[in-house]
């Protein structure tokens, strides 16, 4: 005769299965938040390629309004961050001669460019201004970032034909190029003898927030226009 033992398999309680969905569940969050916490920040960078104007000078870099935008951009767009690539003298030739290395070196979604003001002071050529700020526009746009182009004045003994003519070539170079335009960064001071240097030609240090509040609108669109992961959107 022989015994057949069976065996009885009990089946989880359902406290027992609220616990292990629990434990699948939490392993699940864990695993993705890890997940995250490997993955990248996307570079976000603003690129201003400037003159002495954006290179605070005669001031320490932090009073500058480019470093200004850098920490408001900061605080407003967490993860974006500011590049001054401004030198003191720099012409529209030296900015066009080094735009492909710096937008290679920074990989910006946006790139501000300050030049001109000493091409108009020199009395250069402006087709030759205007050939160097399109190559400057057309190498960024190519790069994938969204352009401002601030533009500058010069006092008129230059000659009328002159003055005019380089007052209107930031407005032509935008529309052509379908850019955002910045028509005179020093006008929220042009006219205030004291938010000048003794050489009056340089914004104060105390001028400096001023001309930040001037631009920011401008920066501010399109860097929501490139969206918050850098990417650059129709």
């Amino acid at each position: 005769m022989s015994l057949i033992l069976q065996t009885r398999v009990a089946s989880p309680s359902r406290s027992e299965r609220g616990v292990v969905t629990f434990v699948v569940m939490l392993l699940a969050l864990l695993l993705s938040a890890a997940s995250m916490a490997e993955s990248p920040v996307p570079k976000r960078t603003v690129l201003v390629v400037g003159d002495s104007l954006s290179a605070a000078y005669n001031l320490s870099k932090e009073q500058g309004w480019v470093h200004l935008l850098g920490e408001k951009l900061a605080q407003e767009h967490p993860g974006w961050s500011v590049v001054n690539a401004s030198i003191s003298g720099e012409t529209t030739a030296g900015g066009a001669a080094r735009i492909e290395a710096d937008l290679k070196a920074h990989e910006p979604s946006v790139v501000i460019i300050e030049l001109g003001a000493n091409d108009g002071l020199r009395g250069l050529d402006l087709g030759q201004a205007r050939a160097n700020l399109t190559r400057m526009i057309s190498a960024s746009q190519a790069a994938g970032a969204k352009v401002l182009l601030i533009g500058m004045h010069i006092p008129p003994n230059y000659g009328p034909d002159y003055t005019q003519a380089f007052h209107g070539m930031f407005a032509e170079l935008a529309e052509t190029h379908g850019t955002a335009l910045l028509p005179f960064l020093l006008e929220p001071i042009a006219t205030d003898r004291e938010a000048f240097l003794p050489d009056n030609l340089h914004p104060t240090a105390e001028a400096q927030p001023r001309l930040l509040e001037h631009v920011w609108p401008q920066v501010h669109a399109l860097v929501k226009a490139s969206g918050e992961d850098g990417r650059v959107l129709p």
